[in-house]
């Protein structure tokens, strides 16, 4: 069937558990920022490849790549009763037809799409991983637990990329507190991390054989002291990174 990919993003989407437990959602925080710093990413390469720009976060890129495509008639019903029935935010909804449109249409013209990474792949882990997001007025996004300014179309389009969507990977970064990475200068060290939860701190290395966060020695509470000790701080998108790499490597 045609709309079989399509009914597959709808029955994932139908799934999510939108008023999820608070506890499930927190537990997710810092997996769930940067599944939306990857969304906001791709979000600019598919707006500058398909002149949606003004339409830049949260848009349906289908609308831009063909105007007239339409969802077969029961599918596009069944999308509308889902709306209806469970999403209240429009960002939401627009990227929830988006990804349902976007997975049909690549079924029947894959031609006609740019070469660039499936859009909406990493919202649709986001919203899996504990729901929607808000947006207030000013565009500050809320993502239960986190909040983060979205940017600009610019900024994110040549900015980092997360470079595994893996659940083991999504899942190794995700943890309480306030979390600071670093890694060795020459970049050939573990990476290390600092987690501060309330009062408590907790200095840990990612392990390349257990593949697991285990204590370590103290680590320095700056990245200007950590310069001192040889160390470098690391963007999340760069710690998701070399997860990713010990992870394959693991695998080898």
């Amino acid at each position: 069937m045609n709309d079989r990919a399509a009914s597959l993003v709808l029955e994932r989407l139908r799934a999510v558990e939108w008023d999820g437990d608070w506890d499930d959602v927190f537990a997710h925080v810092m997996s769930r920022r940067l599944l939306m710093r990857e969304y906001l990413r791709r979000a600019g390469l598919w707006a500058q490849a398909c002149s949606a720009e003004t339409m830049w976060p949260f848009f349906d890129v289908v609308e831009y790549v063909d105007p007239d495509f339409s969802l077969n008639a029961e599918v596009a019903a069944q999308l509308q009763e889902f709306l209806g029935e469970t999403v209240a935010i429009n960002a939401v909804k627009r990227t929830c037809t988006g990804a349902v449109r976007l997975a049909d249409y690549r079924t029947r013209h894959p031609e006609e799409l740019p070469d660039l990474p499936d859009l909406y792949e990493p919202l649709l882990l986001f919203y899996e991983r504990g729901g929607a997001f808000l947006q207030d007025n000013a565009g500050l996004l809320d993502l239960n637990g986190v909040q983060m300014r979205p940017g600009t179309l610019q900024g994110h389009a040549g900015g980092p990329m997360l470079t595994s969507l893996d659940h083991v990977v999504l899942d190794a970064v995700d943890a309480e507190g306030r979390i600071t990475y670093y890694t060795a200068a020459d970049r050939q060290g573990p990476l290390l991390r600092r987690r501060v939860v309330r009062t408590a701190t907790h200095d840990e290395a990612f392990g390349r054989d257990s593949l697991l966060w285990e204590p370590t020695g103290a680590l320095p509470a700056s990245p200007e002291k950590a310069a001192e000790l040889g160390l470098v701080w690391l963007d999340e998108m760069e710690a998701a990174a070399l997860i990713t790499a010990a992870i394959a490597a693991a695998k080898r």
